[in-house]
């Protein structure tokens, strides 16, 4: 009876964790700069944790833990150094949004690591023996 139930939850915890992994329902988060080029804006956030981060109190420091913005040292301008751009995260209705302390320059590069929407990993990375022990955030390049 005892083999049996452990059958049964190991086969439970199996199919659970393939569904968990899962990135049927996982839309690529798009990161691109606003209209204006004076934020950049965040969307296709998976809205479970666009809800969370909406009931965060806006003194959390959860936002700024999950999105850094980096100047970068680009082909055109290869004496800068990589720092990192102070500036604020808002929560809007159906995304969030940077906004720098400092304008951004135009013909800069600029990284932006983010861990929104990012997963341990998906069901192929499971069979293939590729999954990681760590989230991995997000990276992308933008060029003002």
């Amino acid at each position: 009876m005892v083999k049996g139930f452990l059958q049964q939850f190991s086969a439970f915890f199996g199919v659970v964790f393939l569904f968990a992994c899962s990135s049927a329902n996982n839309k690529p988060l798009l990161i691109t700069f606003s209209a204006d080029s004076t934020s950049i804006a965040f969307n296709g956030i998976d809205p479970v944790g666009l809800l969370q981060l909406q009931s965060a109190s806006a003194g959390d420091s959860t936002l700024n833990s999950l999105i850094s913005v980096l100047q970068t040292p680009s082909e055109r301008d290869s004496t800068l150094k990589e720092l990192p751009v102070p500036g604020r995260v808002l929560v809007t209705d159906s995304n969030l949004v940077f906004i720098p302390a400092q304008p951004f320059v135009k013909g800069r590069d600029y990284l932006v690591i983010t861990y929104l929407n990012a997963r341990f990993g998906d069901a192929k990375d499971l069979v293939s023996g590729k999954l990681k022990p760590e989230v991995r955030p997000i990276q992308q390049v933008l060029t003002r």
